[in-house]
Order: structure tokens, then C-alpha cells, then sequence
């Protein structure tokens, strides 16, 4: 086989079904994906972006009120009816059997037969001019009552952890949905060239169940996913060069590597591939911005000792540090997960007398530093701060398999669960939504999943109906086909 004839066979083992549709003799196929596309509505996606410069900062669609995120997951669903929504009815009923009209047509993840009602466990109180209720777990929080904006009637049609965060987090209980980090960094981009637009943090040992999937890209392209970033070693994996590697020999790679897929680009029509071109140069220059905004050794003793950080370790202390840095460094969305909020009673660990108590330890401190460090430094006017898990607890006490469990816990509850927004654009010191009188469902004012989304969006200047993006013939948006609307009533 002579050179020519190789390198004919080369072109043809890169063609691919695309190129047939596209270039076969009679044009069929193109003729028929644009009948497809006629047919479906489809349009061309909401933001158009340069491969070349995929994080490039864009104007919002519309009047923003929030520059950037910081989203405070508590994964595994802390209780509300033991922080936030009190209710003075249940703790009557505390040890009582739970009333029919609570179980009948209900699915629960474990309860049994007819479980006891659990009244609050710990003391509560009213904070601030708006009366905001805390309980005594979350005293250092208490203090910014009058800057909190709650959402008391938050609901989810989920129950089981893995699908109830995935909706949380993509608006879709299914994998392979794209983020609210990758809906918000593919709309705005970045306002650091040097740094991810979306930042991953995690605590309390592990990483959610469904991992990834809830900081993915999904169907936009791959550089909006989530950058997770780690506790010890390089912040982010190979951050560092190997031994014997200089970065001008780095540099060099990159450049070579940059012509090759860029040939490569030309034969075959991938945007994925100007996608990874512009992945190595961003991970080039992270060589020397990460390890200069993730260290957060630098700050000084009084911040240390706002927020009861020690670094080197792993901590949502120090990831709430870590969040206030990389906000003021020009990240669009910095998610943090705090693993260990899952109270069923079936341990001590899981007790909302022993777990809990020492969760609500770990984040009481450090949020209260990050809501004042914000504020001091002009951040919280254009942050926005969310906190939330990913649904509710029972007002009755689990009861695996029909028996009381040995510890205090509470079962999964979707019907309500206590969300709280801080900073630009919501209503401080305000309470929207009222449960019933034991906190099991809401009475007033419900808020859906996509709701929050579709208000969310609208904080950052996006209307969710024009934010899409043509996938599988549908123009997909974060907040599905159902019928959604913005919150108007935490507005500002």
C-alpha cells in the first residue's frame, strides 16, 4: 500500500454517520434532519458561544440582581421541624400515635404501620426584627435572621436521596441532565479567565450518592461541568507537573498537542475537540491560579477564627472560606456538599440527639462567618446564598419494619422542607409559605422544585423559558415542560 492510499484510508476510518447524512450523493439526509428540525420547533441554542472561548463573560438576557452563586447542599436532608419550622402542635402530640389521615395514601422510604409523632427535639426561639424561629442548634446563624429569606413550603415528588438531589440540582430526577452550575456558567460564563466558572467543594467524608452527575454538563458541551475540587494534596488533580517537567516543556506539549487536534478538528467537525483545546490552556494557566486562591493559609488569624478553620484539613469550615475566595476571585456558581445529614434514628450517627447535633455543630459557625465575610467585602449585594437539602422530614418518628428505631430519627418527608436564600435579590428578614400544624405538608403557598429553579434564573437575569437548548428534538430547559413559576413573592 502506497502513502497515498494510507493516508485515504485514515480519512475514511474518522468519517462518521454524520458525514454520510451530510455529504451522501442524493443529500437525503440532509434534507430529512432539516424536515426534523421544522417539524419539532427546534431552534438554534438560547446562548451561542465561540468554542475557542467557551468561558468568555456574557451580559444576562435580562435586569440581574446576582452576579454569582454560593449553594450550601446539606446532603441527606437535615430536619426542618428541628431547625427553622416550628411547630408548637407537634410538640403537644410528642409520643402520641400518629393520626390515620396522615398515612392513608402516603409512601414512605421506611415508616411501618402507625408510627409515633415526634414533637421538635431541642428549644427554639425568635430572632431579629422579622421573628425568624431557630432552634438552639444554629445560634451564630440566629444572628442573621433579618438577612435570611425562607421558603418554609419547598416540595419535591421524590423520596429516596439519589433522584430527590439529582432534581435539586438538574431538574430532572435522571442522570444525564445538565446542573444548575452548567445551565448558569454556559449563560454567563466567567469573570476570571484563569479559574473554572463552576467549582465544586465537598465535606463530611464523602461525596453524594449519585457523585458527579449532580455538578455534570449533561448535554451542553463538556466545559461547563462542575470542577471538584479536593481537601489535601493539589487542589485539583495534576494541577502540579510531574517531576522533571518544567513549564515551558509543558508549554510546548500543549502547543503540539493544540495543532494536532486541531487538524483533527478540520477532518472531523467535533466542537468536543475545540472543547478540549480550550480545557488544556484553561487547565495551564490553573497551574498557577488554583493553588493561589485554594490556600487559604494566607488569611489572616481573625478570619481563621470567624469561621474555625484549620487548613490542611478537610472541613465545611474551610470550604466556606474556600466559597468567599473564589467568589471574590470571579467564579460564577461554587457549590458546596456537607455529607452526614441523614437522620434516621437506626444509629447514633444518625440521631438527631447525637449526628445531628454535631452536624449542625459544623456548619452553625462557618455560614455565619461566610454571610458576614460577604457583607463586609460588598459581596452579598450581587451573591447569592442558598442552603437547602434535598426534601424534608417526617413529623413522626421512623419506625423500621413496624418498630421503634433504638435512636431518635425522622424518615424522608417530600411533601415539605424548609429552603432559605440569602443576598441579591430576595427579601431579607422574610418567611414565605406556611406547613400545617405539625410541618408534614404545605398549607399555603407550596413551591415546586422548578420553581425555585425558574427563580433562581430570574435572580441572574434569565427568563427559564428562553434559556434552552436543542437535545433529543425538544428545546430542553432546566425546568422541564411542567408548568413553572418565578417566586415573585421573595423578590426584592
Amino acid at each position: 500500500m502506497n502513502l497515498q492510499d494510507t493516508i485515504a484510508q485514515e480519512k475514511l476510518r474518522h468519517l462518521t454517520r454524520r458525514h454520510f447524512l451530510r455529504d451522501c450523493t442524493t443529500g437525503l439526509g440532509g434534507i430529512w434532519l432539516a424536515s426534523q428540525g421544522l417539524a419539532s420547533g427546534m431552534s438554534k441554542p438560547a446562548i451561542l458561544r465561540d468554542a475557542n472561548d467557551p468561558l468568555m463573560s456574557l451580559p444576562p438576557q435580562a435586569l440581574a440582581k446576582a452576579k454569582r452563586v454560593i449553594f450550601l447542599h446539606m446532603v441527606g436532608a437535615p430536619s426542618q421541624l428541628d431547625l427553622f419550622d416550628y411547630k408548637p402542635e407537634l410538640k403537644r402530640l410528642d409520643g402520641k400515635e400518629c393520626p390515620k389521615e396522615f398515612l392513608e395514601g402516603k409512601r414512605f422510604a421506611f415508616i411501618q404501620g402507625v408510627p409515633k409523632m415526634l414533637g421538635p427535639q431541642f428549644e427554639f426561639k425568635q430572632y431579629g426584627k422579622s421573628g425568624a424561629w431557630f432552634s438552639d442548634r444554629l445560634p451564630n446563624l440566629a444572628k442573621h435572621a433579618d438577612k435570611l429569606c425562607f421558603i418554609k413550603t419547598m416540595q419535591t415528588d421524590q423520596f429516596n436521596h439519589g433522584p430527590a438531589e439529582l432534581l435539586v440540582h438538574t431538574g430532572n430526577q435522571n442522570l444525564g441532565y445538565p446542573s444548575l452550575g452548567s445551565w448558569v456558567t454556559w449563560g454567563l460564563g466567567s469573570d476570571n479567565n484563569n479559574l473554572p466558572g463552576f467549582m465544586v467543594l465537598i465535606s463530611g467524608g464523602r461525596i453524594p450518592r449519585v457523585g458527579a452527575s449532580l455538578w455534570g454538563s449533561g448535554f451542553l458541551p463538556s466545559a461547563y461541568q462542575g470542577v471538584q475540587c479536593r481537601s489535601a494534596g493539589d487542589p485539583v488533580l495534576n494541577a502540579a507537573n510531574p517531576p522533571g517537567i518544567s513549564r515551558d516543556v509543558r508549554r510546548a506539549a500543549l502547543d503540539a498537542l493544540d495543532r494536532l487536534d486541531r487538524q483533527t478538528h478540520q477532518e472531523i467537525g467535533d466542537p468536543e475537540t475545540l472543547t478540549r483545546i480550550s480545557q488544556y490552556e484553561m487547565a495551564f494557566r490553573m497551574q498557577v491560579s488554583v493553588p493561589e486562591v485554594m490556600d487559604i493559609s494566607k488569611e489572616p488569624a481573625h478570619i481563621h477564627e470567624m469561621y474555625g478553620t484549620k487548613p490542611g484539613k478537610e472541613s465545611f469550615a474551610n470550604n466556606c472560606l474556600l466559597a468567599r475566595r473564589l467568589a471574590e476571585a470571579g467564579t460564577r456558581y461554587i457549590q458546596l456538599f456537607d455529607w452526614g445529614w441523614d437522620t434516621h434514628g437506626s444509629s447514633a450517627v444518625e440521631s438527631i440527639k447525637d449526628g445531628f447535633v454535631k452536624k449542625c455543630e459544623d456548619i452553625d459557625k462557618p455560614i455565619s462567618a461566610l454571610l458576614t465575610d460577604l457583607e463586609q467585602r460588598g459581596l452579598l449585594e450581587d451573591t447569592l446564598v442558598v442552603w437547602s437539602g434535598e426534601f424534608g422530614r417526617t413529623p413522626m418518628q421512623e419506625n423500621r419494619g413496624g418498630t421503634t428505631n433504638k435512636f431518635v430519627g425522622r424518615d424522608h418527608n417530600p411533601g415539605a422542607f424548609t429552603l432559605w436564600m440569602a443576598g441579591a435579590g430576595v427579601k431579607p428578614g422574610f418567611t414565605y409559605g406556611e406547613t400545617d400544624p405539625v410541618g408534614y405538608s404545605a398549607a399555603k403557598d407550596p413551591v415546586q422544585i422548578r420553581d425555585f429553579h425558574a427563580t433562581m434564573l430570574h435572580l441572574l437575569g434569565f427568563d427559564h423559558k428562553k434559556l434552552t437548548f436543542p437535545f433529543q428534538g425538544l428545546d430542553q430547559k432546566l425546568t422541564g415542560v411542567k408548568p413553572t413559576k418565578v417566586v415573585t413573592g421573595i423578590l426584592a
